[in-house]
């Protein structure tokens, strides 16, 4: 079979490499085009478009960059009737992939698509349901909520696992020490470690990283390390490095948090994968607007919570500072508690319910293993 597939940040590169390397598994004729990063790239066929070339994010940051979002949508269209796949896979990206959706329906009928890693249409931007449904065949879910909500809105559905639980079970250097680790990174010994996730995207580290920096400078006792985003470069956080004496690790991020007492992290995936190696955190979201924007956003987002660990909970398990809300003085007072025996434990105890909750069965494997059988039966 020929999968054409579309993952336009650095979590879609890695989760769609996983399902990439589970469809080979299944079906011994795989041949993929894509949209995507060296981890795809890894698993062999043809990369289109690289994903640093394509996150792009708000509103500003589309219309700064309108001309490169034009020209990777003018690529995708050409790519996809020159490829001809038989199935197209959306990762996540749904701004970029519900349009690709709609051209695929309305250009290549008899092309299924699917969407691995779905939009979270549940916290926002409902209206995109109604294309969403009309252009999608099916939707393999992540999330164990998601199931009922995409089902009420006559989806076909399918809870697959949690991808994450995959990347973090099948990362490199899992039973390492810290020698080893500090030998690899540089990082030293003798402090314990803070680690600090600004996300992946530019406007997201520099919304963040400068409060999380400020905020663990005040723990003398601690050693600041920041995973580094696949899309920057070390010189890329040189003032902050220099000004603050934190180091910044890239590829290890997995690794720097297994080594961490405590994590500040930005509002997204990696929530949840800091969740997944037991380290207590506090969870962060800021984006230039402020208290404005966050009053707005109180009125758009349905949701009561921003992380996903608490979302998959169901309750407050780790602390969130929204907007506003994400000042240094803030941040140092949730990091505080982080410290204490009791709310450590309390975070801990959390964090297994959600473990158990996800369970353990690899959700790229059991997503290639239904999407190649589906694709089977249609032809």
């Amino acid at each position: 079979m020929k999968y054409f597939i579309i993952a336009g940040e650095a979590s879609g590169d890695l989760h769609a490499s996983n399902l990439m390397a589970s469809l080979k598994r299944h079906d011994s004729e795989a041949d993929f085009c894509f949209l995507g990063g060296d981890l795809m790239l890894a698993q062999g066929g043809k990369l289109v478009r690289h994903y640093r070339d394509m996150a792009f994010m708000g509103i500003i940051s589309v219309v700064k960059n309108l001309d490169k979002v034009l020209m990777n949508m003018k690529v995708c269209r050409q790519q996809l009737q020159e490829y001809n796949p038989d199935a197209v896979i959306l990762v996540d990206y749904p701004s970029f992939n519900l349009k690709m959706a709609k051209f695929v329906k309305k250009n290549m009928p008899g092309v299924p698509v699917y969407y691995y890693i779905s939009p979270k249409l549940w916290a926002w931007k409902e209206y995109r349901l109604k294309d969403m449904r009309r252009y999608v065949d099916k939707v393999y879910s992540i999330l164990p909520f998601e199931v009922e909500y995409f089902g009420k809105h006559g989806f076909e559905v399918e809870y697959v696992g949690n991808t994450c639980v995959d990347a973090v079970e099948g990362r490199a250097h899992k039973n390492e020490s810290f020698e080893d680790f500090s030998a690899r990174t540089h990082v030293e010994a003798g402090k314990p470690i803070i680690a600090l996730l600004a996300g992946s995207r530019t406007q997201e580290i520099n919304s963040s990283l400068p409060v999380m920096l400020e905020a663990a400078f005040q723990f003398k006792d601690y050693r600041m390390v920041i995973a580094g985003a696949p899309s920057m470069t070390e010189a890329d956080y040189g003032d902050l490095l220099l000004k603050y004496g934190a180091k910044v690790v890239f590829g290890e991020t997995y690794e720097l948090l297994q080594q961490s007492e405590l994590a500040v992290v930005t509002s997204g995936t990696a929530t949840l994968e800091t969740a997944l190696l037991e380290v207590p955190q506090v969870v962060i979201y800021k984006m230039a607007g402020g208290y404005l924007l966050h009053r707005i956003l109180e009125h758009i987002i349905r949701v009561p919570f921003v992380s996903l660990v608490n979302l998959i909970a169901g309750k407050g398990v780790v602390k969130e500072l929204i907007m506003e809300k994400v000042t240094v003085d803030n941040v140092v007072n949730e990091m505080k508690k982080l410290i204490e025996p009791v709310s450590r434990e309390n975070i801990l105890s959390g964090y297994k319910e959600i473990i158990n909750v996800l369970g353990k069965e690899p959700a790229s494997d059991k997503a290639a293993k239904s999407l190649y059988a589906d694709l089977c039966n249609k032809k």
